[in-house]
């Protein structure tokens, strides 16, 4: 009898990782740096303090920091203590998952949650809360960048497979409908994939009003017009 192991905490996978993330940041560099580019064309000139919830090696809450100039505080909250060593500064690390965000105390004019972390966190209530706590945390002229795996990118995960999943959420809809097992670095992790209406779903209760938001190619980086055409990346204000 074979017994499949169920899968593991995301932040013991991430600290597991973490020697080769930046490799795995290589192979998705379009795709990455594309969502760096567009957060970093939506900064406001007043922006002085950034959050990066889930920051891995910290990179790039640093490469957007850089490109601007009144940026001066960076807190990189990243609870897998491999990626903290990883990112070779330990000043600006806070040891803080995501659903433990109501320690935290502050205002950001920039909080970052990149790379599907939301997808990371379980269950739906739980994310639901964190985007209460980032409403908390934004200041008022402050801005929430959120990019998600999206569940209906029908160019990655085919025509066929995404028009039954489109099919199942309509004829079974469930907050589970997008939860997925991923494997990385031979270790089973759970995410889960989203859609528009969920997001938007969490977005309102939190206070969080819909700034703008982009489909971006998951393969080039490219941006698309239709939202089957790749993720999505949020830019909401309180």
């Amino acid at each position: 009898m074979v017994t499949e192991r169920p899968p593991a905490d995301p932040v013991s996978v991430y600290d597991r990782i973490a020697p080769s993330f930046a490799q795995l940041a290589t192979e998705r560099r379009a795709y990455l740096d594309a969502i760096d580019q567009l957060v970093v064309s939506h900064l406001t000139p007043a922006a002085r303090t950034l959050l990066d919830v889930g920051a891995g090696d910290g990179r790039r809450a640093r490469t957007i920091a850089a490109a601007a100039p009144g940026l001066t505080t960076v807190v990189l909250a990243e609870p897998a203590a491999g990626m903290r060593r990883a990112g070779g500064s330990a000043a600006a690390y806070i040891d803080l998952r995501a659903e433990h965000l109501h320690k935290l105390e502050g205002e950001f004019d920039v909080i970052l949650c990149l790379w599907n972390v939301l997808g990371h966190i379980f269950p739906q209530a739980a994310r639901a809360e964190v985007m209460c706590q980032f409403q908390r945390l934004l200041s008022p002229r402050g801005r929430l960048f959120i990019d998600v795996n999206h569940r209906y990118n029908a160019a990655r995960y085919g025509l066929s497979h995404t028009a039954m999943r489109w099919l199942y959420d309509r004829i079974r809809p469930s907050e589970e409908n997008g939860d997925v097992v991923a494997t990385l670095s031979s270790a089973s992790v759970r995410g889960h994939v989203f859609t528009h209406r969920e997001v938007l779903a969490m977005a309102g209760p939190a206070g969080l009003a819909l700034e703008n938001r982009f489909v971006v190619d998951y393969e080039t980086g490219a941006i698309r017009p239709r939202a089957w055409q790749g993720n999505l990346l949020y830019v909401m204000k309180s």
